[in-house]
């Protein structure tokens, strides 16, 4: 196991105790805690408590150690956190804030790359669209998911507005939530859905600004519906 991917695995493990509850908010973890319950060396332990520092899950004080911060201190766009939080609760109200997040900002972003996309831009939008149906009509989840994925990153980025493309992560990790829904309907998507992100695609690709608009925001919408449909909690019923 390479040093890079140990990191990753105690840093999760650290992240998801805390967000599930099993740390709760006020208590401590030293170093010496971290050492001793991961087999690690102090600088990595370190490394670790630095991390979770920065997207504000613990706070370090001089001889306690690290303190579990309530939640409403943590960084709610932090795409660690936002895995966490979905690894610890996959139904619960972060998928549905987030659905939220993106109603409000991905329709305006289909606006502006309509405006604003790279000739390039337009193509792979294209090229990711029709990859999106015929991967998903096939049943291929995993190759239908890293293009939807891609295909939204991509729209962010195009919109040429810097704000919009720093939301790549939190889209790519609200996608990939997905796949923590067991059984979810959109395991199999939909044929509207998919034949909604060649429309979307042939919108922007064609600068026709309100239609891309419209189409994310259905593209969006059918997310919505079936996550009410499912009962998912959350920010959704009114």
């Amino acid at each position: 196991m390479t040093s890079s991917v140990r990191r990753g695995d105690i840093l999760d493990a650290l992240g998801r105790a805390i967000i599930s509850g099993k740390l709760r908010p006020g208590e401590s973890l030293t170093l010496d805690d971290i050492q001793s319950q991961h087999d690690i060396s102090r600088t990595l332990a370190r490394d670790c408590v630095r991390t979770l520092e920065s997207v504000g899950l613990v706070e370090s004080r001089r001889r306690v150690g690290a303190v579990v911060r309530p939640p409403a201190d943590w960084a709610a766009l932090s795409p660690l956190v936002i895995r966490w939080q979905l690894d610890a609760d996959p139904e619960g109200p972060k998928f549905g804030a987030l659905t939220e997040l993106r109603a409000a900002v991905e329709p305006v972003a289909a606006a502006a790359a309509a405006r604003r996309a790279t000739e390039a831009q337009r193509l792979e939008l294209l090229r990711l669209a029709n990859t999106i149906r015929e991967q998903g009509s096939t049943g291929s989840v995993a190759s239908y998911l890293d293009a939807d994925i891609a295909f939204h990153s991509l729209v962010l980025t195009a919109s040429q507005n810097d704000t919009f493309a720093a939301l790549t992560e939190v889209v790519a990790e609200v996608l990939s939530g997905r796949a923590r829904l067991v059984g979810a309907p959109w395991q199999s998507p939909k044929p509207q859905a998919l034949e909604l992100h060649v429309r979307l695609a042939e919108a922007i690709a064609a600068g026709r600004v309100e239609q891309a608009e419209q189409h994310m925001r259905e593209i969006v919408a059918e997310v919505r519906e079936v996550l009410l449909d499912r009962g998912l909690r959350g920010f959704l019923a009114t």
